[in-house]
């Protein structure tokens, strides 16, 4: 039994995400998650919500609450959706919390120690309509890189490229609209993530087994151009963590907050903390720290593209920074972006389908296995509501609960309502058996290396063998002439579908509880031995006829979907 330690991207605490938010972190992490617990490993997966910084203060304030007030009702949200696609955290935290708050000012108080951060008069923005500087989020303009009109001003969401407020075009408050902008000087701290620069080329070099969109990503921000910059690590602001020395004040620094970005990662530290606090768990450090333990966990990050920056460049360069024992991740998954329909996914102009509003409309397991077999790994990819409808109903309908249906109502119907006795195998039972063993074994493959899309096919792939089989024994059919081979034919489909229920839990968990539930069994063992498998529901052993479990989707459906979530056209 190996240790895994698993996070996911941690969300903005702003509101709703979109399907796109979810496979690109939260529903992958998950899968594995749920398969290495299957496989006997000892897991932990946390996620929480990113609760400081400028999106925290202008979605408060746009809702009329208090930030921290909002911060709370928002976590509740977040955390209820998460259940409602079944994600398995061991725990869901919080980066305003009180162990990240003394973690964050632990880690800077080490890093100023070692001659790390740096004081800095730079220019910033200054807004004379609202009497204050505007941090990155508050500010909007046209990105100089590729012309899109709504850039922030730490970031551009249309091309990915990393910004300063200074560099957009045309920039405006987006507090009041003003602008009425001037550059000033203020002091900020900064990490000299540059000094870093040669351990984190080191580290990164020897991560040879991380997909290409990682590791091209981590050199391009750690080569390109100027190289590795050292970076801003305090705001002006009034929410966040306060700026200091472990637990003394910082001179000069008694108004600002730490950046977002230097706070939020340090909660997948303070997030197991949590975990421990909230009485899930006890002794964190073994599963953080590498003098308590955790030199034998093996980390597995999953996010999106644009936060591969943060993850392999400025999170480790404060863990390598701090000369701590902390634990470096040992895999970094990343993903390209899911689009909607022709274009982006947009909150402000309601287009795309939100994680709710899919929970509102359709079972979750629907959602997952859609996202997860069109996963956006090696490219961008992209929902329309006709692929949906199409593979809905052919792989979830049509394969597997045809399957599921056909077998069991064939058995009450001729045998009743439990697993019948009597035939041998033959020659068709021992090439399925074979080709079960061929494709559980590449399907372990796969997931084993969190290859999703490849997993999903092997899956489905999985599926129809047993539907090929039915097809081509006919049970129905040899009933008529044969009995107790047609009796041995029902009872290797009825333990398959104990088998498919194993194997897709971690795609598709309610419906693999529904049958297993329905097999009247609790025996979850993985398949492992699969001439075992397929005779661990006993002659005898009684089961009970599911209700149908996928309704298909219909085209009526289907467009009235479309109309709904079709927003307002870019």
């Amino acid at each position: 039994m190996a240790r895994h330690l698993i996070t996911s991207a941690i969300p903005y605490i702003n509101g709703i995400k979109h399907l796109g938010n979810l496979i690109g972190s939260q529903l992958p992490a998950d899968l594995y998650a749920r398969y290495l617990r299957q496989r006997g490993h000892e897991v932990l997966f946390l996620c929480a919500t990113d609760e400081h910084g400028t999106p925290a203060e202008l979605a408060a304030a746009k809702a009329g609450k208090p930030v921290a007030e909002y911060c709370a009702e928002m976590h509740q949200v977040q955390s209820e959706i998460a259940d409602g696609f079944r994600l398995s955290f061991d725990h869901f935290g919080r980066s305003s919390s009180l162990q990240n708050h003394k973690l964050t000012q632990a880690f800077a108080g080490r890093l100023a120690e070692l001659g790390l951060i740096k004081e800095v008069t730079e220019e910033q923005v200054y807004s004379v309509a609202d009497g204050r500087f505007l941090p990155d989020r508050y500010i909007e303009g046209t990105c100089p890189n590729c012309g899109f009109d709504s850039a922030r001003g730490d970031q551009c969401d249309n091309c990915g490229k990393l910004l300063d407020p200074t560099d957009l075009i045309n920039p405006h408050s987006t507090i009041s609209g003003s602008t009425d902008l001037e550059v000033r000087e203020t002091k900020h701290l900064f990490l000299r993530q540059s000094e870093l620069k040669d351990d984190l080329a080191k580290w990164i070099d020897s991560k040879t087994d991380w997909p290409v969109l990682t590791t091209s990503i981590a050199k391009k921000w750690l080569n390109d151009g100027d190289g590795l910059q050292d970076r801003g690590i305090t705001r002006d602001l009034d929410w966040g963590i306060l700026v200091k020395k472990g637990d003394e004040d910082w001179p000069g620094m008694e108004d600002k907050v730490f950046y977002v970005w230097f706070d939020a990662p340090i909660e997948y530290i303070a997030c197991a903390q949590e975990w421990q606090d909230a009485g899930k768990g006890e002794n964190w450090e073994r599963w953080w720290r590498t003098d308590k333990g955790a030199d034998d966990v093996t980390y597995t990050q999953f996010m999106g593209k644009d936060n591969v920056p943060f993850h392999t460049l400025s999170f480790p360069a404060t863990i390598l920074g701090s000369q701590e024992p902390w634990k470096l991740v040992d895999y970094i998954k990343s993903f390209n972006y899911l689009n909607y329909d022709g274009g982006q996914f947009s909150t402000s102009r309601g287009r795309g389908v939100f994680m709710d509003q899919a929970l509102e409309i359709l079972p979750s397991d629907y959602w997952r296995w859609w996202l997860l077999s069109h996963a956006p790994e090696s490219s961008d990819a992209e929902f329309t509501w006709e692929n949906f409808q199409t593979d809905v109903n052919k792989d979830l309908a049509d394969v597997l609960g045809n399957f599921v249906s056909r077998i069991t109502k064939f058995c009450r119907s001729k045998f009743g309502e439990a697993v019948p006795k009597g035939g041998t195998y033959g020659p068709a039972e021992e090439q399925l058996i074979a080709d079960l063993t061929k494709r559980i074994r590449a399907y372990e493959g796969h997931m084993d290396a969190i290859e999703v899309r490849k997993a999903a096919a092997e899956l489905r792939a999985i599926w129809v063998l047993g539907n090929e089989y039915l097809q081509a024994s006919a049970p129905w059919t040899t009933f008529k002439t044969d009995q107790e081979t047609a009796a041995m034919q029902v009872r290797l489909g009825l333990n398959l579908i104990r088998i498919y229920a194993v194997l897709s839990a971690p795609f598709i968990p309610d419906a693999s509880a529904a049958m297993l539930a329905a097999m009247q069994t609790e025996d979850d063992r993985w398949p492992n031995d699969v001439a075992a498998a397929v005779a661990a529901l006993p002659a005898g052993h009684a089961f009970a006829v599911p209700d149908n479990q996928f309704d298909k989707i219909t085209d009526e459906q289907r467009s009235a979907w479309s109309e709904r979530f079709a927003g307002t056209r870019d």
